[in-house]
């Protein structure tokens, strides 16, 4: 397994670099940093209805879809990511599915962190906090045969761009976000008083992951068959219709509202996210149905064919046929029940 420090790369590659590494059969550690700013998706949610899209035009900000689970996120050069890939049945993946997975491969940042002098933790579902607040934003993914972990050292952060690329029904509204997210996420600028040099937080990264991993060669460069993989998959996760996929229409799905017909959109906060729902409802039967979040699913492809299992499902039906869907294909979505789609499905 090789260690990738990359340090400073295109905002593009910042993504797409962990995206094609397991396409080209490889496992490894990236360490990088986007070079621009850019905001960044979570697989299930809508860019349409999470995202500004005229404020971030206006100010010539990239957009990018993942495809890992999770919420919308501002990204920049005071970001230091790190990016874990791991193959299926590498042994030193835990069992106990994703939870366990996260507390286990979680712990290389968190010892960055305290090795900083700030107290961090591991806390369900996902996140590394320091004193009660997320010191990094973390998710997981599996790309073919790979088991994919990715996050961030947060060195600062831009509290007020990220308050205004979301898109909000109001100013008032807006200003809660902006103090929510101050109140509740830190950075190492704000944990301590003086921040290392950045040389010195990628080697202690690198370090920790080292003392972790064991032995890798270190790697400083994209190699001429990872970047013409990276280049390739550019050309679709890069395009408006990966970007915009969850926000068009789909064929068939014409609306009537009448008596006894609905179109309901509504959310619920699970313990591992957001869901999102829009669907309808004819005379107590689920009809249509469209799913979104910030939660983690896996794998992901199966929640489009989740939706489908609940079209022609009664309302008061729509948990025993989540709960059947999620034993038939072994479905994980940490800390999202069969009961937290069934509720923010009732009618």
């Amino acid at each position: 397994m090789n260690l990738y420090h990359l340090k400073s790369v295109s905002w593009q590659d910042s993504q797409l670099l962990y995206h094609s590494l397991p396409r080209v059969g490889r496992e490894g550690v990236i360490l990088c940093s986007p070079a621009a700013t850019y905001v960044c998706i979570g697989y299930f949610q809508d860019a349409d209805q999470e995202l500004d899209l005229a404020f971030c035009r206006e100010r010539g900000i990239p957009l990018f879809r993942r495809e890992l689970g999770g919420g919308a996120t501002f990204l920049d050069g005071d970001q230091l990511f790190f990016q874990l890939i791991l193959h299926r049945d590498n042994p030193i993946i835990p069992d106990g599915g994703k939870l366990a997975f996260y507390r286990k491969f979680l712990q290389a940042p968190i010892e960055v962190y305290r090795a900083l002098g700030i107290p961090a933790e591991y806390r369900e579902v996902n996140d590394i906090v320091a004193n009660d607040r997320k010191v990094s934003g973390c998710g997981a993914a599996e790309i073919g045969d790979y088991y994919v972990l990715v996050g961030n050292l947060i060195v600062d952060f831009d509290y007020d761009m990220m308050s205004r690329v979301l898109k909000v029904p109001d100013e008032k509204f807006r200003d809660k976000v902006y103090k929510t997210i101050r109140e509740n996420l830190s950075t190492i600028k704000r944990e301590i008083e003086e921040v290392p040099p950045r040389d010195a937080l990628w080697s202690l990264m690198a370090e920790k992951y080292i003392e972790m991993l064991g032995p890798m060669a270190m790697e400083t460069a994209v190699d001429e068959a990872w970047r013409a993989e990276t280049d390739q998959l550019a050309e679709r996760l890069l395009g408006e219709e990966w970007l915009h996929w969850k926000g068009r229409a789909r064929p068939g799905r014409a609306v009537k509202i009448r008596a006894g017909v609905n179109v309901v959109h509504r959310m619920h906060k699970a313990r591992g996210g957001l869901i999102r729902a829009i669907f309808e409802v004819r005379d107590g039967i689920l009809t249509s149905v469209s799913l979104s979040g910030d939660f983690f699913l896996y794998p992901e492809a199966r929640l489009l064919e989740l939706e489908a299992a609940l079209e022609n499902t009664p309302v008061d039906g729509a948990e025993e046929v989540v709960a059947q869907f999620y034993a038939e294909h072994g479905i994980e979505s940490p800390g999202v029940t069969p009961q937290d789609f069934a509720q923010v499905l009732a009618h």
